[in-house]
């Protein structure tokens, strides 16, 4: 077993968007102190992503027009506020995953969780949404492809809300496969099985769109029977999470029925597709999820189970093997959508 690296800093705490928004600085306390619980993981100290690596992503007047909000609480959308150093803030965010991919690409970690906020998959080329600021994801990905020569790159969002932001930055490219599952519809709106990208890029965005109540079993057996059979002929050099724990079975957002167990699954089945398509080179960000109890258990079980805490019996894929009818037929409609792209 790797080292596990985490990104944590009190500073992602000075974002702060309202005393009656969600997205509050108490999801990050509550994670921190569950952290404090655990050992072994080594700590990854963020630093600011550069303007010239946020444009790789964002529009450089969308980047300028956020720098402006320095100082002052601006309203972005009717979700999306900053506060006074949210610009700094949502940059720290950004070079607190780039340096977490970087030290995994460079073999110093394994594996590795950035545990930063403002969150990132909604945000447009030029567009703040749902709470997000600059996409973190989808600049993770340009970085690697372009200061490590990355070919290919698996995004796997679990995040309750479709990541419309990551998909639109990548929906006519075949270097990044972005594999989503979402409740549907709910916001943002998008994320039909029939998104499948355009151009070269077609076949390459992969969105399972569920209805509320899905459980862990579901979850498990999305993974293991419709993206791992497209993980093994993609072949990804790095996989990139965007970890929403709002899929929580108490989360006040969300209709999903997933436990800590549930996510410590998930981290499970996306080690074992690490190891077998890019040494194990597996970077987790988080994005959504407002049960603050259940977001600091969640998260802490991902972690246990990146240090190799945390395994799972026989009798757990049996389990998912007799649950398999249940999701049976979301699986089918999307292979079915995709079979002229990958072999199923």
């Amino acid at each position: 077993m790797g080292k596990t690296g985490i990104v944590r800093d009190e500073r992602y705490m000075e974002h702060d968007p309202g005393p009656f928004h969600v997205e509050t600085p108490r999801r990050l306390e509550a994670i921190y102190r569950a952290l404090d619980e655990l050992e072994g993981y080594e700590r990854i100290a963020p630093r600011p992503a550069t303007v010239e690596e946020v444009a790789e992503v964002h529009d450089l007047s969308y980047i300028k027009r956020i720098e402006a909000t320095a100082g002052r609480s601006v309203q972005l959308d009717p979700d999306t506020a900053t506060s006074p150093r949210t610009y700094e803030i949502a940059l720290l965010a950004v070079g607190g995953l780039l340096k977490a991919v970087e030290e995994v690409m460079e073999g110093r970690l394994s594996n590795a969780f950035a545990l930063i906020r403002p969150p990132g998959h909604h945000a447009e080329r030029a567009r703040a949404m749902g709470f997000c600021i600059f996409n973190n994801v989808a600049i993770a990905a340009r970085h690697a492809m372009k200061r490590y020569g990355v070919e290919r790159v698996l995004i796997v969002d679990w995040d309750l809300h479709h990541g419309n932001g990551t998909q639109n930055a990548f929906w006519g490219e075949r270097e990044v496969l972005y594999f989503s599952t979402h409740q549907y519809p709910y916001y943002p709106g998008t994320g039909h099985y029939t998104e499948i990208g355009e151009g070269e890029g077609r076949g390459y965005t992969v969105n399972c769109p569920l209805r509320v109540g899905c459980t862990d079993s579901d979850y498990a057996n999305i993974y293991r029977h419709l993206l791992r059979p497209i993980a093994e002929q993609f072949k990804p050099q790095l996989i990139l999470v965007s970890a929403g724990f709002d899929i929580y079975h108490l989360d006040p957002l969300g209709g999903m029925k997933v436990t800590e167990e549930g996510f410590a699954r998930l981290a499970d089945l996306l080690l074992e597709m690490a190891g077998e398509a890019c040494d194990g080179r597996l970077v987790f960000t988080l994005e959504g999820g407002y049960h603050l109890e259940g977001i600091a258990r969640s998260v802490r079980e991902v972690v246990r189970k990146l240090l190799g805490e945390v395994t799972f019996s026989e009798e757990r894929r049996e389990k998912e093997d007799k649950d398999l009818p249940r999701i049976a037929g979301v699986i089918e409609t999307v292979k079915k959508v995709l079979s002229s792209f990958w072999g199923f």
